[in-house]
């Protein structure tokens, strides 16, 4: 079998770094719904007891998970990008989930917990959940965001970029080769 010039990780390379960026993944995932699980609880029930209880618990999510297993997720997906012939900007696919998953990345350190922080603070000092858009709206948008790149995973729709025909086209004969 003849190598490929543009597989630049081996096959068991690949396969680990495949299995490390699926479970992160799956953590994400997890992870969203437990918040999502959390928020809803704390914007639902009419016991402070339980609003607490449950923005605190959002909040151990967010600042010791959440980070961790986003950052696992977006560098195990670019290692596997550069690193295997699907490359970053060769699949349109490809270029979204990298694009989302930095997009989401994001939102999660500049809203989503800064969102659930306020929550806490409000509640931890006596106060009602101040907005339920606070522990509500980041856990909507990023399952949306995970659910489609999951579907996008595994369809592979759109094609090649305009970077991957110009790849895959056949090289032109040059003058000299004339």
């Amino acid at each position: 079998m003849k190598p490929n010039p543009s597989q630049k990780l081996s096959r068991p390379a690949r396969r680990a770094v495949l299995v490390v960026h699926v479970i992160a993944s799956a953590s994400w995932l997890g992870l969203t719904l437990g918040l999502l699980a959390l928020g809803t609880t704390a914007a639902t029930t009419g016991s402070a007891v339980t609003v607490e209880a449950s923005v605190r618990a959002m909040r151990l999510f967010a600042d010791w998970l959440l980070l961790p297993v986003a950052f696992l997720t977006l560098l195990s997906g670019l290692v596997l990008s550069l690193g295997t012939p699907w490359g970053l900007a060769r699949h349109r696919w490809v270029c979204t989930k990298f694009w989302l998953t930095l997009a989401t990345t994001t939102a999660t350190v500049f809203a989503l917990r800064p969102g659930v922080n306020s929550a806490v603070a409000a509640v931890a000092a006596g106060g009602p959940l101040p907005d339920a858009g606070d522990v509500l709206f980041g856990p909507v948008v990023s399952l949306s965001a995970y659910v489609f790149m999951t579907v996008i995973s595994v369809l592979k729709p759109w094609g090649l970029t305009r970077r991957g025909r110009r790849l895959r086209a056949p090289a032109r004969p040059t003058l000299q080769d004339a």
